[in-house]
């Protein structure tokens, strides 16, 4: 079995009444996620986080602490995934699909949309708004 790191943001709107969410193309069937994505091998967390919600948004992102941390085992596929999502901030670019094989739509949706949507958290989205995550920090390499 192998381990795969994946990497969410959760980003709202300035009112933080929306959730920018993606609708990824999928084999099984469209579904809504964060903005996020596998990290890769030469990668830190904050710096996948920071990749994927560029290259699914089109959007510059900062992440400020991880607001959940999941984990769920694939048999068929063998892999155990770890999921952290992050909790991000806009800092630039433009919104534009730039992923149209992976991504069909990038989409602003109400928070209890998103909730029905993305019913990966157990305890909702809207815990995310009010909390600051927990604390994340790149140790680097030795």
């Amino acid at each position: 079995m192998i381990r795969v790191n994946v990497v969410y943001s959760f980003i709202t709107d300035a009112n933080q009444a929306k959730v920018l969410a993606v609708r990824n193309i999928d084999p099984a069937g469209d579904r809504w996620s964060l903005p996020g994505g596998a990290v890769e091998d030469h990668e830190s967390l904050e710096q996948a986080a920071i990749r994927e919600a560029k290259e699914e948004t089109g959007l510059d992102i900062q992440v400020h602490g991880i607001v959940a941390i999941q984990e769920r085992v694939f048999v068929e596929k063998q892999e155990h995934v770890l999921f952290f999502t992050f909790k991000g901030e806009i800092v630039g670019g433009v919104e534009e699909l730039v992923r149209a094989d992976e991504i069909a739509e990038i989409a602003w949706l109400d928070i209890a949309q998103a909730e029905q949507l993305m019913p990966y958290y157990e305890d909702g989205l809207r815990g995310f708004i009010a909390g600051d995550g927990v604390m994340y920090h790149n140790q680097g390499r030795n």
